[in-house]
């Protein structure tokens, strides 16, 4: 992505066209955005830690892509220490008196919250703008 500053944003895909089960909807990709800016589009990939993430996980599907927002720059292998050690996502309750759950990416309950911890739900490429923006401290795109 790039942003006002003329930098890129970079993010990667943890899990592409998940399964049914196994994300809020099939066909969802697993995203990680990194704190990370550079003036070219070439990512050094010390920096692309799940330590530095900028926003926590989020569920999106293609559109970002197909309509040109997101570009991709290289195909790598996620490895073991590519990933965030466990995976959270937190499901908004349908009622105000109920309570959330927390979910890992292949939609398991978990007991316990862990950050940073996502929403369990397919975010459209709006949103992702709007929460960088507001994690980059940028004002937000007019609706």
């Amino acid at each position: 992505m790039q942003v006002p500053s003329e930098r890129y944003l970079f993010g990667r895909v943890i899990l592409a066209d998940a399964l049914q089960g196994r994300a809020p909807m099939p066909g969802a990709h697993l995203l990680y955005i990194y704190d990370y800016q550079s003036s070219v589009m070439e990512p050094d990939d010390a920096e692309l830690r799940p330590g530095k993430l900028l926003i926590p996980p989020v569920w999106t599907n293609s559109l970002a892509w197909k309509k040109g927002y997101f570009q991709t720059i290289e195909n790598k292998e996620v490895g073991h220490f590519d990933l965030l050690q466990q995976h959270c996502f937190y499901m908004v309750p349908l009622s105000r008196s109920g309570t959330g759950k927390l979910f890992d990416e292949t939609g398991l309950e978990l007991k316990h919250r862990s950050d940073p911890c996502g929403e369990w739900g397919l975010v459209s490429y709006r949103w992702i703008d709007d929460r960088v923006s507001d994690a980059l401290g940028i004002q937000r795109v007019p609706e």
